[in-house]
């Protein structure tokens, strides 16, 4: 079995999520937005806004400056990327949209719906009937939306609640978002054809392409990892690994201090050195999986939105920073719109870092970042180690 160290682990991840060709230098196009979603091969969206948009940044942390408007214009009006629950709520390639069909047909019961079933038993086909008449539909579009749950975490209205049903089933889909509320529409009119009328394969089939795309974006992963990546679960994702490892599609590796097997997709690339210094977002693939990275970076991180503010370690939105392929520090950070200006709540070094060196590295990242969200300036908070070095 082929060794590698941890270092060489690293590199491969690092390669294999789009951080060794370095940012873009010149005009910014959909090309670019393209050689992204190739690599990480989708993007997590969240509603989260008190820096921005999680899901411009996976592009801005590889590319550097773009233009989001030009990206959203891509995103929702090219009818190259749709939207569905890849890795949490993501943004996929609609040529992949063949490969989630099982996860449509098998769908999920919870409480609001089986409550929306018991007692309205005709209000989910209703909605189906508005949003195939008037759509594209907000959910407060709707005829009888409904009240919010106050109780809930997420708020949800009965209406809402039906969208999210048909939404799971593929009955419809995101045709847009305005400020970043969804429009739903029906899947046939949002969807290419070629796409949507695409042989699905059966679900082991699915699972086998699945995870290989996960195996080219990890470059090396544990079982875990790669299970992970599309949110597939082991008692279904080990059967499958197993005859990808032994038809020769992945290539079982042993990992220096990894308990478990490595999985080396064949067209990994190993650099000669890691590459890759950005700001990432608490939603970036590179950093999905705690384990993983723990595992690769000895970089404990945990996100703290639904922690009390009295109990956060860090702060509330905490961006990890990524130094020549180490992740060496750590910024709360906020934008201030109303003053214009990015706040820098927290800084926080790891151990045994140069924090004069990885202080100004910070200051330039993040005053790249400032000036890509229209910023005038940074401001920054006298909280942790870095503050004296920022």
């Amino acid at each position: 079995m082929r060794k590698l160290t941890n270092a060489q682990a690293r590199r491969f991840a690092l390669a294999a999520q789009g951080f060794n060709d370095g940012q873009a230098t010149g005009r910014v196009d959909v090309r670019h937005f393209r050689k992204v979603i190739g690599q990480v091969g989708l993007v997590q969206i969240d509603s989260v806004n008190v820096f921005c948009r999680t899901h411009y940044m996976p592009f801005f942390s590889r590319i550097g400056p773009y233009d989001r408007k030009a990206l959203d214009e891509w995103l929702w009006s090219s009818g190259e990327m749709f939207e569905y629950w890849g890795h949490e709520a993501s943004l996929i390639p609609t040529e992949h949209h063949r490969l989630f069909r099982w996860r449509m047909e098998l769908g999920v019961k919870w409480n609001r719906m089986a409550h929306l079933e018991k007692n309205y038993p005709n209000y989910i086909e209703d909605t189906l009937r508005q949003v195939e008449e008037r759509g594209p539909l907000r959910t407060r579009e709707l005829e009888t939306p409904g009240e919010r749950d106050a109780g809930a975490m997420w708020g949800w209205s009965d209406g809402k609640v039906a969208l999210e049903v048909l939404f799971l089933k593929g009955q419809i889909t995101t045709a847009d978002r305005v400020n970043f509320t969804r429009m739903y529409d029906l899947t046939e009119r949002v969807i290419p054809p070629q796409h949507l009328e695409s042989a699905a394969p059966g679900h082991d089939e699915a699972l086998a392409e699945l995870m290989m795309l996960a195996a080219s974006s990890l470059g090396v992963a544990t079982a875990d990892d790669l299970a992970d990546y599309y949110r597939i679960r082991m008692p279904a994702a080990r059967p499958v690994l197993r005859r990808l490892v032994e038809a020769g599609d992945l290539v079982e590796v042993e990992v220096e201090g990894w308990g478990s097997p490595g999985h080396l997709h064949p067209d990994a690339i190993l650099p000669r050195q890691a590459r890759g210094t950005a700001l990432l977002s608490p939603f970036d693939s590179l950093i999905w999986y705690r384990p993983r990275v723990e595992r690769i970076w000895d970089f404990h991180y945990r996100i703290e939105i639904y922690v009390p503010e009295r109990d956060r370690e860090y702060g509330y939105y905490v961006l990890p920073f990524l130094l020549n392929g180490s992740l060496v520090a750590r910024v709360d950070v906020k934008t201030d719109r109303r003053d214009n200006v990015l706040q820098v709540r927290g800084a926080f070094g790891e151990d045994g870092i140069d924090r004069v060196a990885v202080g100004r590295a910070l200051r330039k990242e993040l005053e790249k970042v400032a000036g890509w969200l229209d910023m005038d300036d940074v401001v920054v908070a006298r909280n942790g180690d870095l503050y004296d070095h920022l």
